[in-house]
């Protein structure tokens, strides 16, 4: 069975989760070796990623490859039945690089350049670092093409830190800008340089965003971000090109880290043959952000499974407050990975190192060596548990009908600018309405506004204030050959070079949504509004009032009905949530951002209308701190995953007319389930 069927990419072959993690072996005597091979078996371990670290362990000098230690672990762990997810080690650069070559030392935002030390400190348009690192890459392939073992590769790792050098990158930028641009008169154009006499009159004269530089002109900025996305995308493709010639069976993958701010995920996606992600959610983190995180790399390949590549089995050790995890949260967090979409479940790491920066951070091997602690038999218990599931749930995908966009662009933008209120954290509006989602058990996806949007009923663009041309044309179209668009305030206010459209907010979206905005309202903290629906809606009672928080637009309709009003300041009474008829289609705009129970409402209305409610019985919304997911399998397996996040028991009610059977209990379930704390549920539908 296969996880990868978009565009003919290398596959995964799987017959269960793969179940392991980070392993580095040459932070320990060969001696311990033989048992940490027989551990992971005690531990139902079946893949082990290595050596994410060892450059230098590979490499002590340029040109001198030690190779042999790695050839021992990697036969040994083929021996104990391990899989390997061989790593190309050069995510750390070995001290002798930096010292002979000082061009590869990344340069920070203030222009300073960095010391060595820590990692990820490689500028990624270092000439010298792309020819190293692929030379490395092509002596770990060559050597290691045919061994048994090898079942995906991991090119470097959680790739992040921009350079602002000016020996590789500034005239690199200029590079990228003429060819994006072709004319200065164009980027001048495009830049609106002409604020403040901001003109350029030779490309030498554009720098890097410094933070001691530039910090007027948002399209640069925005254009830098893309810029720097790219070029460490460009080291991951060298990386890629040099294994895809070697071994082109063999998965490609890195991983990535959720929603993290600098690297355009959506585009990275596009060149891995298969996504794998970091989750180190804090120790209170709610279920909802949780889930959004796995559905946001769900979202990265049009809904496609993913690896989650590491978490911690205990504690981390870089939270304010690094808490060990509870009795049975461990498997509650791995089996809500799985619901979400995870084909592995894996860790960070096999051992506590004894020193570095990490050494306080979990692994399931704890510093006392013992195979007799709790986190050593949590971990084996989640195997056994993992290996009950078979094949039942690779390859699955979640039948939402529900998408919500978010974009990165668009929140490299936001944080850039200047305005309109400081408390407007664009990943924070996305991630509020999928909780709602979530907390009515709502199937949803987490896409990009590029991804095919003809497979939902329902679209919701979350203050998506930058919107491309192409993009807003595709969501024309898309509720114009039928579906439904939610928009929410400040969005289709300025196009992909920041230039605001002429006729200001929604922007492309003006006919679909019916209406135009006249000034947008940012309300200081503490301040709100209110939301009335005087007529009522759907399953919102006439006269019920919301809270509006942060923004406020003030807007004009066209051809927009409205539904709910304001309830204070001066614009009291003017509508805050129209809707529109476009084409076959429908286009909601809610001109602010709500508070909780106004998201819960609004949106549980308006997927009513739709047809659309959470897989349990009558599509209702589960109890309290469940959580509902449901994967379908390419072979046609529908499995319901309940998972209890609350602090008591709780019962859910099924669909009456299906039957399921209890995939780690082989219960017959019928009617409803209950659940003790932190308890799971993995129902799989009996065929009829």
């Amino acid at each position: 069975m296969t996880t990868n069927d978009l565009d003919n990419l290398p596959a995964l072959n799987l017959s269960g989760i793969l179940y392991g993690g980070d392993y580095n072996p040459e932070q320990w005597a060969e001696s311990v070796w033989d048992e940490d091979v027989r551990f992971m078996g005690d531990a139902n371990w079946n893949i082990a990623t290595l050596p994410v670290f060892g450059w230098v362990s590979l490499e002590p000098e340029e040109g001198t490859f030690t190779f042999e230690w790695l050839d021992r672990i990697l036969d040994k762990l083929h021996r104990g039945g391990v899989r390997v997810c061989l790593a190309t080690a050069t995510a750390s650069v070995p001290a002798w690089l930096d010292q002979k070559y000082p061009d590869v030392l990344v340069t920070q935002d203030n222009g300073v350049k960095a010391r060595h030390g820590n990692r990820h400190t490689f500028c990624p348009n270092s000439a010298n670092f792309r020819r190293l690192s692929t030379k490395l890459v092509r002596a770990i392939g060559e050597r290691y093409k045919d061994h048994p073992a090898v079942a995906l590769w991991h090119v470097g790792n959680e790739y992040g830190t921009h350079c602002f050098c000016e020996q590789n990158c500034a005239p690199a930028f200029r590079d990228w800008l003429r060819e994006k641009y072709g004319s200065l008169d164009e980027l001048n154009r495009v830049w609106y340089t002409r604020f403040w006499g901001h003109t350029f009159t030779d490309w030498s004269q554009i720098e890097p965003a410094y933070a001691n530089g530039e910090r007027s002109m948002n399209a640069l900025r925005l254009d830098y971000a893309r810029f720097q996305s790219d070029s460490l995308l460009n080291c991951f493709r060298a990386e890629k090109a040099v294994l895809r010639e070697i071994t082109p069976t063999i998965p490609v993958t890195t991983n990535l880290m959720g929603t993290f701010f600098p690297l355009n995920y959506r585009e990275w996606a596009k060149e891995m043959d298969i996504v794998s992600w970091d989750n180190y959610p804090g120790p209170n983190a709610p279920p909802a952000h949780i889930a959004f995180s796995h559905a946001v790399m769900r979202g990265l390949k049009e809904g496609q499974p993913f690896l989650l590549m590491e978490q911690s089995p205990s504690q981390q050790n870089w939270q304010p407050y690094n808490a060990i995890k509870p009795p049975k949260q461990l498997r509650l967090q791995s089996f809500q990975a799985v619901a979400q979409g995870a084909d592995s479940v894996m860790y960070f790491q096999w051992r506590r190192g004894r020193g570095g920066i990490e050494k306080l951070h979990g692994a399931v091997m704890e510093h006392h060596g013992r195979t007799d602690g709790r986190v050593f038999n949590d971990v084996a218990e989640l195997g056994a548990d993992l290996q009950r599931l078979g094949g039942e749930t690779i390859g699955g995908r979640i039948p939402a009908q529900v998408a919500v966009l978010f974009d990165w662009e668009n929140w490299w933008n936001l944080r850039f600018g200047s305005g309109p209120s400081v408390d407007l954290n664009y990943s924070n509006v996305v991630r509020d309405v999928y909780s709602a989602l979530f907390e009515l058990g709502i199937q949803t996806e987490v896409v990009c506004p590029d991804a095919d949007l003809s497979r939902f009923d329902l679209v919701i663009a979350p203050t998506l204030t930058l919107i491309r041309k192409a993009d807003g044309e595709r969501l024309q179209d898309y509720v114009r050959n039928g579906g439904t668009l939610l928009a929410t305030a400040f969005t289709g206010l300025v196009d992909d070079t920041d230039l605001v459209y002429e006729n200001g907010a929604p922007g492309l979206l003006t006919e679909v949504l019916g209406l135009w905005t006249e000034e947008t309202d940012a309300l200081p903290k503490g301040k709100t509004n209110g939301i009335r629906f005087g007529a009522g809606f759907d399953t919102i009672e006439p006269g019920s009032t919301f809270g509006a928080t942060i923004l406020c637009d003030r807007i004009r309709p066209g051809t927009a009905e409205i539904i709910a009003t304001y309830t204070d300041d001066f614009y009291a009474g003017e509508p805050v949530f129209t809707v529109n008829r476009y084409g076959k289609g429908t286009g909601y705009y809610l001109a602010t951002i709500p508070e909780e129970t106004g998201y819960m409402a609004v949106l549980s209305a308006v997927c009513r209308k739709l047809g659309i409610g959470s897989p349990l019985s009558a599509g209702a919304a589960p109890p309290s701190g469940v959580e509902v997911t449901q994967r379908v399998s390419p072979s046609r397996a529908d499995v319901l995953y309940l998972l209890n996040h609350g602090a008591a028991s709780q019962t859910v009610r099924l669909p009456p007319d299906v039957i399921y059977t209890d995939l780690l209990s082989g219960d017959t379930v019928h009617g409803e389930a209950t659940l003790g704390v932190r308890d799971v549920r993995v129902l799989r539908k009996q065929s009829l």
